[in-house]
């Protein structure tokens, strides 16, 4: 009789301790999982800097895509032969040609060329789309020649419809403007012939 009593109370211990282990593996996984996310980037983290990577695989020439860094919209622009031949003839009515004053961050060495952009991909032009007026975000006007608000020999650009400034296909400020200087290029990097990273290049991140 003892025995058996005995063989029950083992049982029920038993299940017992196998119940707690179970309730207490569950709490200890549960405990984890905020950690290990928190372990992961927020996005206050990568608003306040992180470098993005955008595809450019499918951006044809003469287009136009957006990625966000910084809370910025920065634009990354696929230029034609054509369209680097009007950076060319835009020079002269340029304020500042070869950015000795730039806006809020310097321009990267290896976009110190007449295009603004790496000489190894020259036709990749890399902008952060802020006036640098009063902060408006400008808008594409690519095509060449007499439009509203623009000059008859206009060379293709953008106009910010805020209060008239205007730049080139390579983000420079055209003279006699309200906007002071020229639009920022991020540092960037190619990755790949198809991927870039915006915020970053080879001395690091910004």
């Amino acid at each position: 009789m003892r025995d058996k009593q005995q063989k029950t109370v083992d049982s029920s211990r038993r299940h017992w301790l196998i119940a707690t282990s179970v309730v207490g593996g569950i709490g200890g996984i549960t405990a984890v999982a905020p950690l290990v996310g928190s372990l992961a980037p927020s996005e206050r983290a990568k608003a306040a800097g992180a470098p993005v990577e955008a595809d450019i695989s499918h951006l044809q020439t003469g287009e136009v895509m957006t990625v966000a860094w910084r809370g910025k919209p920065v634009w990354i622009i696929n230029r034609s032969d054509e369209m680097l031949a009007d950076v060319d003839k835009a020079d002269a009515m340029i304020a500042d040609p070869d950015t000795h004053n730039p806006f809020s961050i310097p321009l990267p060495d290896y976009c110190k060329n007449k295009y603004r952009a790496r000489v190894e991909h020259p036709n990749i032009l890399v902008l952060i789309g802020i006036c640098t007026h009063l902060g408006c975000s400008p808008v594409p006007r690519f095509q060449t020649g007499p439009q509203p608000s623009l000059p008859h020999d206009w060379p293709g650009g953008w106009f910010c419809p805020c209060h008239g400034s205007t730049f080139d296909l390579a983000g420079r400020v055209f003279k006699n403007k309200p906007a002071p200087q020229n639009l920022d290029v991020p540092p960037y990097m190619f990755l790949s012939e198809s991927r870039i990273v915006i915020g970053k290049d080879e001395k690091g991140e910004a």
